[in-house]
């Protein structure tokens, strides 16, 4: 996630950007807003290992060799301060900020950046920088923030401490607070080019990565997610063709929030398809186009709904099994006409 001892990025699209984030922002706070997938927590530790970094060479990137490069490699760094949400911190396997200790694992994992964490960094921002370069901290995604703990923060994002500056990440930026963006200079995080995304996702080892581009929109860091899961391409291109045969099966061992994403993702191609367009998720080839669109219309919904209360504890194989077949029905060719009833006066004739 941070630029190693050879100097290398950990994703070669941030090079610009980053080039860009040192030459021009000299403020104390800095919200850097794009897409999800697409690497802002990579971005904002990189320029958080540029500030800190040691190194004599002061270009457009860390030198990833010194001993405050070594540090931020190793997540150990004392002028460095990372806030995630409990679920992500778990994800990403990143150690606890500041002198806080791991809870007994008996409550649920927080999605949310709570009230003590943020106090818990104005007490750091206050302590002097160990190595003497300042200190960094990054908050991801700042849309995590709730209404208390972003208020708490507004006083050190105005006029933090001396030489302390913070980085924000966020993937739309209209749904935190006025206030909060406000004091922040803001830099965009555009999306790699698709030639880019897919020669580093084969890289990877990825198969027809162009296939897991488009269904994650573009998202290259989602695609190898969805790819590190077990779907790779052959596996999304197969899921329309199973769904129009009622084959719930394709979606067994899924969590429920990928499988109605991806459910989503058919019907709304499904639809695309029944209008003439082509589809946009998955190879246009693989959607059937003759759904009827009443019974896509309420497919769309009933998939609306569920992911609205994707943390409902649901009984997962028959929700999708109800989805599926609900999919199956809305993607068959709609049932012909009858022909006209023959009236009683015209068998009188």
């Amino acid at each position: 996630m941070v630029v190693d001892a050879g100097g290398t990025l950990p994703l070669p699209w941030l090079a610009d950007p980053l080039a860009a984030a040192l030459a021009t922002h000299r403020g104390h706070a800095l919200l850097v807003h794009g897409a999800p997938g697409v690497g802002a927590l990579s971005f904002a530790l990189v320029l958080a290992q540029a500030w800190l970094c040691e190194g004599e060479g002061g270009g457009a990137r860390p030198c990833g060799c010194c001993g405050s490069c070594r540090l931020v490699q190793s997540r150990v760094h004392p002028d460095l301060l990372v806030l995630l949400p409990e679920t992500l911190r778990r994800a990403h396997d990143w150690p606890l900020a500041g002198d806080r200790e791991e809870d007994d694992g008996k409550r649920k994992p927080s999605r949310q950046i709570r009230i003590d964490e943020v106090r818990a960094l104005i007490d750091w921002a206050t302590r002097t920088s160990a190595r003497g370069r300042g200190k960094v901290a990054v908050l991801h995604p700042a849309e995590a923030l709730n209404l208390q703990s972003a208020n708490a923060l507004l006083k050190t994002l105005e006029e933090p401490p001396a030489g302390t500056r913070l980085v924000l990440t966020a993937g739309d930026p209209a749904l935190l607070l006025p206030t909060v963006r406000s004091r922040c200079q803001r830099l965009p995080l555009p999306a790699p080019p698709a030639g880019a995304a897919a020669a580093w996702l084969a890289a990877q080892g990825l198969a027809r990565p162009e296939v897991l581009l488009a269904a994650c929109s573009g998202r290259p860091l989602d695609a190898l997610a969805l790819a590190q899961a077990g779907i790779d391409a052959a596996v999304w291109s197969a899921l329309p063709a199973a769904v129009a045969r009622g084959e719930s099966g394709v979606l067994a061992g899924w969590p429920v929030p990928q499988a109605v994403d991806a459910l989503q993702k058919l019907c709304h191609d499904a639809m695309a398809r029944a209008s003439g367009a082509p589809a946009v998720y998955f190879p246009t080839e693989r959607v059937p186009a003759e759904g009827a669109w009443p019974a896509l219309t309420g497919w769309s919904q009933e998939l609306a709904r569920i992911a609205r209360h994707e943390d409902h504890p649901w009984q997962e194989a028959l929700m999708i099994d109800a989805l599926v077949i609900q999919g199956r029905l809305a993607l068959a060719p709609p049932a012909p006409a009858p022909p006209p009833r023959r009236g009683f006066a015209t068998l009188a004739r």
